[in-house]
């Protein structure tokens, strides 16, 4: 199923973003996993290797997920919209529009358990419009069984370092969620 989605994803040409693009950044990560973890779109190296967070923010996060022994090998990585942004701005609305239907079957099939969004983009998305990422970062949201979290994105980190703390309390808070939901990635 997964095959067959990403397949229809790397031809889309929904929004303007598809004209700019070098690749489509579908997600990575196994097709059965209990966590995922959603950015708001592609950066400049991701969109030139095709997958998502391997530039500099990359790193970071898979140094801040080995802290709770998650990684790529059992936890699943993808992005608001498929496309980068012009000079990594934000996904407009419209682009989120055209987008989100591939990262809900992306999520139809996975199946998890708890959904981490990384930044205020992704939290708007997936939490709730009025999500605050300095207010409401580590908080927790449940719906349908599954449970909602958003961090600060690891680029966010790198250019601010006071916010290492609270991201670090944020990844204690995962792990004692999947403690308490009995996930043994």
């Amino acid at each position: 199923m997964m095959t067959e989605l990403r397949k229809r994803c790397l031809s889309c040409t929904a929004c303007p973003l598809s004209r700019t693009r070098t690749s489509v950044v579908f997600g990575v990560g196994p097709e059965r996993c209990d966590v995922v973890f959603i950015g708001e779109g592609p950066g400049q190296q991701e969109d030139l290797m095709g997958e998502p967070f391997v530039g500099a923010a990359g790193k970071l996060l898979d140094e801040m997920l080995s802290i709770i022994d998650l990684g790529r090998h059992n936890c699943y990585i993808a992005n608001i919209v498929k496309c980068r942004p012009p000079n990594n701005r934000d996904p407009l609305p419209e682009e989120q529009d055209a987008c989100i239907g591939y990262l809900e079957q992306q999520l139809s099939i996975l199946k998890p358990k708890i959904i981490v969004c990384l930044g205020r983009i992704a939290a708007q998305r997936m939490i709730r419009p009025d999500f605050r990422i300095t207010r409401d970062h580590g908080s927790w949201t449940e719906r349908n069984g599954v449970y909602y979290t958003a961090m600060y994105h690891p680029s966010a980190l790198l250019r601010d370092h006071s916010k290492r703390p609270d991201a670090f309390s944020d990844l204690l808070s995962l792990r004692e969620k999947l403690q308490v939901l009995q996930i043994h990635p």
